[in-house]
């Protein structure tokens, strides 16, 4: 009977983060992933039921490394918040861009509907990076620099706005690798909405 242990996964995650980097969804491999970690396939398939499930565990693991940094930057003091929003959207489009990180979406979105990877890498992903941004948003309402409102809607509202002109290109195959000046413009878009959409209101400015 084999005996599965957090650093054994550890390791397949680790090795299969690289081949995935490597090769991308399609062209990575379970075998290469064992071979790799110096087991067989069969030892993956222990931990991970599916090369999609390996694969969301994998990328979340990158881009925990890549978004730890980028929310911290963003729970600093800002003087200036539109600065601070348009940095936080550079950096954040900058990782989600990534082709590693649209194959990733592009395989979860393909998976859910078959099992609950979806639900898992939103709970542990998507759905902490919007209460991150909450969190800030919260404390610039607090200040009187944002209209008294919901800060998970608007934090929700923010990504919707980052996204129309990135995320969901890439995802679609319509844009590849967006330019960073691209970027920085449609991030220049997308917060003209979102500070127009959440300026205090002369009535409420007050409050």
């Amino acid at each position: 009977m084999r005996v599965r242990t957090e650093a054994k996964r550890d390791a397949i995650v680790e090795a299969a983060s690289e081949v995935f980097l490597e090769s991308g969804f399609e062209g990575a491999s379970m075998a290469e992933i064992a071979t790799r970690v110096g087991g067989s396939k069969a030892t993956l398939y222990g931990y991970f039921r599916t090369k999609e499930e390996l694969f969301v565990e994998a990328m979340q693991g990158e881009a925990k490394r890549y978004f730890e940094p980028i929310f911290a930057a963003l729970q600093k003091d800002h003087d200036d918040l539109r600065q601070a929003l348009q940095q936080f959207g550079e950096r954040t489009l900058a990782v989600i861009c990534l082709e590693t990180s649209i194959q990733a979406r592009r395989a979860i979105i393909a998976e859910s509907g078959r099992s609950d990877i979806g639900l898992r890498f939103y709970e542990r992903g998507p759905k902490k990076g919007v209460a991150e941004l909450a969190a800030f948003l919260a404390r610039k309402i607090e200040e009187g620099e944002l209209r008294p409102c919901d800060p998970q809607v608007a934090a929700h509202h923010l990504m919707a706005l980052l996204d129309s002109e990135t995320v969901t290109p890439c995802l679609l195959g319509v844009k590849k690798k967006p330019s960073a000046t691209f970027v920085r413009q449609a991030v220049a878009r997308a917060l003209d909405s979102f500070l127009l959409g959440y300026a205090p209101r002369p009535d409420t400015a007050s409050v």
